[in-house]
Parts: C-alpha cells; structure tokens; sequence
C-alpha cells in the first residue's frame, strides 16, 4: 500500500502572459522550502498555463458570427463567449440546459471547449492551452534541471461527467508519466486474469490534488508524492476514447 501526500505549494505570484511559468514554480518550491524528489509528480492548474501562454481574450474583442448569436440565443449565453467556443472546437456534441459541449481541436468532448471566465478578471475569457502536453515538458524540464529530481508534470482542468452530476479534476496534459496504470494480463487475489484494468493514473492524479487545492484558495500548483506511475512521454492522445470506440458518438 502506498501513502499518498498531496502539498500544496502557496505564493506563486499572478501569473502574467510571456512568463517562464516553470521558473515561477521552482521559485515557488524555493521559497516553500520543498525538495522535489524522484518520482513526484507536480500538478499544475490549466489557467496558470493558459495566462502563461497568452490564452487569454477579451470579450470586448471578439465579434460574433450569425451561427454564435443563435446559439447563444437558444441557450441564455452571451454571444462573444459562444463565439469563442465555436472557434475552439471542431463540432459541437450537444446543446441543451444553457450547456455546450463541444469536441476541442485536442480532442476532448467538454463543456465550452474549455473557455472559461474563472480568476482572470472581468470581460476576460481563458482559452485551453494550445498544447497542454508541450506545457508538461517544458515546465518538467524547468523543475528538473532546477531540482535535479526526476519527476513528472500534470497539467489539468475541471470536467463535467456524462450521467453524473458534478464535476472533477482531469487531466489535460502530462509529460514524464505513462497516463495509464496497467494491469491487463495479471492476477487478482483469487487468480483471476485481468483483462482490460488500466486506471487512468494522471486522471487520479488530478482528483487527488484537486482535494487540497480547492477551486477559491487560490494555489494553482500541488506536489503529488508516493504515486506509483511508469514513466513515459505519450502524452494524454491514449486517455481520448477513439472514435471508432465510441459507443455514444
């Protein structure tokens, strides 16, 4: 049995567009006096990568198409943020209760491809990073070469669930960490075989620290310590249910 730790790490500053988020982590580390050992992995927060990167637009920018103002119309949104979503995705799923989800150009099926108005102040919309895995490896490699630990890095974001209400932290992006823990072919206790199990332990990851992080305290960064992961550098693409899988497409 492995003992999980989940440490928040407090005052990282706010994160401004063009900053080396990595950097601002490991100082964060630093002046938190946490080592980074082998195997943990940090847990970082999609809006800080997003800030970092400049994904970040102001409504009073964005004009809306004919086919955004309908939709928003039809679902009590505002047209500009509909329009963003729309820009952001590849088709929309379905459209009902004042809800959007989309397909994103990553691949993933969510609400609002992932736009969101959430801490970045007023009239102001963050995108999804525009590649969450790209993010992983450059801030593990920051941490890294900083720390001189082996570890590896999840970014992640708040999800709804198809036919369960509330949401969870998933993982949007990682590096250093195979998403998967995989057990098909091995034995329970009692000498059945396994099959299909494959947990996905970046998923969990999320979930975990998304319990001492919380969604109002402020701290988009958590080290996960005594996880027990392989080490890999596929990204989250085997996470994404493939479309010829798909029972409910």
């Amino acid at each position: 049995m492995n003992r999980i730790e989940v440490i928040p790490v407090p005052g990282l500053p706010e994160v401004k567009p063009g900053e080396d988020l990595g950097a601002l982590i490991s100082s964060a580390l630093q002046r938190n006096r946490l080592r980074l050992k082998d195997g943990d992995v940090v847990v970082v927060k999609q809006k800080v990568v997003s800030k970092a990167e400049g994904r970040l637009v102001s409504l009073a920018d964005v004009v809306p198409s004919a086919r955004a103002k309908r939709l928003a119309k039809s679902q009590g949104k505002d047209e500009r943020l509909v329009e963003l979503i729309l820009r952001e995705s590849v088709r929309v799923v379905r459209a009902g209760h004042g809800v959007i989800i989309t397909e994103t150009r990553h691949g993933f099926v969510c609400a609002n491809s992932g736009v969101d108005q959430s801490n970045v102040g007023k009239g102001v919309a963050s995108l999804l990073p525009e590649d969450s895995d790209r993010s992983a490896r450059g801030i593990r490699a920051a941490l890294e070469k900083g720390s001189g630990a082996e570890v590896a890095v999840v970014v992640t974001d708040t999800f709804g669930r198809p036919w369960r209400l509330g949401q969870t932290d998933v993982a949007i992006g990682c590096s250093g960490i195979d998403p998967f823990v995989r057990y098909a072919s091995k034995r329970d206790r009692f000498g059945y075989r396994l099959r299909v199990t494959q947990p996905a332990v970046v998923d969990e990851i999320a979930g975990a620290a998304e319990l001492a992080l919380g969604k109002l305290g402020g701290i988009p960064v958590a080290v996960v310590r005594g996880a027990s992961y392989s080490r890999a550098e596929t990204g989250v693409a085997p996470i994404v249910m493939p479309r010829e899988r798909d029972l409910f497409r």
